[in-house]
């Protein structure tokens, strides 16, 4: 028994560093004092811990699917892939917190705690192999999440994002809780693994029960990634919680979702032409279509650049949905591509964002006047992104977006594809009017933005060198993607 249970925790090393990072951070904190500014021993310890994580992730990538934990668990390279990406997105996200003026000093350490243990949160969920910890890891995510949105305690929209935040998840958790109660009810288990034979034998009794059980546990989900109709909160947290929380909302919970979301899909609906089948896949394409409209439609009248990454964020979702709803392996590796594009389209934009809002004390459109020649290549790194977050050739986004029409039009999705097509088309119109500011109108200012010094400069557009390399050099990195398939282990 001990041995087994060893053995399960030598494949959990890198959620247990992630754990002990966390720890470690609340005692080192404790032994400052609140005007003591730098805390280089923290942030110091924050990177060391997640890099390490990012190691042992890279180093679980060869290791053999396999459920832990009395099958509660799964370590699949599908699983690994997702992580990684989530704790590079929070390595970033925190070293953000450490440039932006948005949290205040005394917070900054706080942020970086929170944001590990909803890194931790994510972990679990993407990992998830029964009910009970997909619920904990939506748990773990949310109740941090709700936190770190008030971070700006002395501002009212921080307070009122953390206030709806907290009503929209009370209720979505419970709607999960209720469709959950209700799965384990005809099934008599919350185990994926004993859930699965199950399926083909249902009676259209249980079918009755399940669809709308299923719905419910839906329901939760989407919520943590946004899409419509559970996206009302995202806006407002996103405008009234500090950038760099914004930034590592659209990112984190969001993959997290997608990929328990992915796991479900696969695992129970993926048997064609059943009924359970077609009402799940059925739902997920009315949403999926639901948040590309709404999410690129909305985001034309935003006056503000958080706002607007706020809504296109939605509408991405969108897309990742519709490799969703594929139910097969190409869209699996569809998805995680997308990912891996929007982790660095969204780091990038939110990076820029950032420093432009320190300096004006807003982030509205005309803030980024001029912006190009004032410094020309955060000026081409930020257009780059924006053609790249529209879908166009040779970026990223393009490739990310191709792939994920490809796998709709193997499966006949037209209709879906055609709305993907025309909302790529109505994003471009939000997407350049950054540029038009950025290179076509007057700079209100001539003074130096602070956060672009050089090594802000330089990181920035490290992040930025995959949105182009991966439009151009885009087929080994897909390859390996479709090797890191979703394994489900009987």
């Amino acid at each position: 028994m001990n041995i087994n249970y060893l053995a399960n925790l030598s494949l959990y090393i890198p959620e247990l560093l992630a754990i002990f990072t966390m720890v470690g951070l609340l005692l080192i904190e404790a032994t400052y004092s609140e005007e003591e500014k730098g805390r280089k021993l923290f942030f110091g310890a924050t990177y060391a811990g997640l890099v390490l994580a990012i190691f042992m992730l890279i180093k679980n990538l060869s290791v053999a699917p396999t459920a832990i934990f009395t099958n509660a668990v799964i370590i699949d390279p599908f699983s690994t892939v997702v992580k990684i990406l989530m704790v590079v997105g929070t390595f970033f996200t925190i070293y953000l917190s450490r440039q932006s003026k948005d949290i205040y000093p005394h917070m900054k350490s706080e942020f970086a705690i929170l944001a590990i243990g909803v890194l931790i949160g994510g972990m679990l969920l993407a990992s998830a192999n029964n009910m009970l910890t997909s619920y904990l890891g939506i748990e773990t995510l949310s109740i941090l999440s709700y936190i770190m949105a008030t971070l700006k305690k002395n501002d009212d929209r921080s307070s009122e994002a953390g206030v709806k935040y907290v009503l929209y998840g009370g209720v979505a958790s419970g709607a999960m809780v209720f469709g959950i109660s209700h799965i384990f009810g005809v099934f008599g288990t919350i185990q994926f693994v004993e859930i699965y034979p199950m399926i083909k034998g249902l009676t259209n009794m249980q079918m009755a029960v399940l669809i709308p059980a299923f719905i419910f546990f839906f329901v939760g989900l989407g919520y943590k990634i946004a899409v419509v109709p559970f996206h009302m909160w995202a806006p407002d947290v996103y405008e009234g919680a500090p950038i760099p929380v914004t930034t590592f909302f659209a990112l984190i919970p969001k993959m997290a979702g997608l990929a328990i979301l992915l796991r479900v899909t696969m695992i129970f609906f993926g048997d064609q032409n059943t009924v359970m089948h077609v009402s799940w896949v059925g739902v997920l394409q009315v949403v999926a279509a639901l948040t590309m409209i709404v999410g690129n439609v909305t985001a034309i009248a935003q006056k503000s650049v958080k706002r607007m990454l706020a809504y296109s964020s939605i509408g991405h979702a969108g897309f990742m949905l519709l490799g969703v709803v594929v139910v097969d392996d190409v869209g699996v590796s569809a998805v995680l591509f997308y990912m891996v594009t929007y982790l660095f389209m969204t780091l990038v934009a939110f990076f820029i964002t950032s420093f432009v809002a320190d300096k004006y004390g807003n982030d509205h459109f005309e803030r980024f006047s001029g912006l190009g020649f004032r410094y020309p290549l955060m000026g081409v790194v930020m257009a780059a992104v924006m053609f790249s977050l529209t879908g166009l050739p040779p970026f990223a986004g393009f490739i990310a977006k191709f792939n994920i029409f490809y796998a709709a039009i193997n499966q006949k999705l037209y209709t879906l594809v055609l709305i993907g097509g025309l909302t790529s088309v109505i994003s471009f119109y939000f997407y350049v009017k950054l540029i038009r500011f950025m290179f076509f109108a007057p700079a209100e200012s001539e003074e130096t933005i602070g956060g672009f010094g050089y090594l802000n400069q330089g990181i920035i557009t490290a992040l930025a060198l995959p949105v182009l390399f991966l439009g151009i050099f885009w087929s080994g990195l897909i390859t390996k993607i479709f090797h890191a398939k979703l394994f489900f282990v009987h």
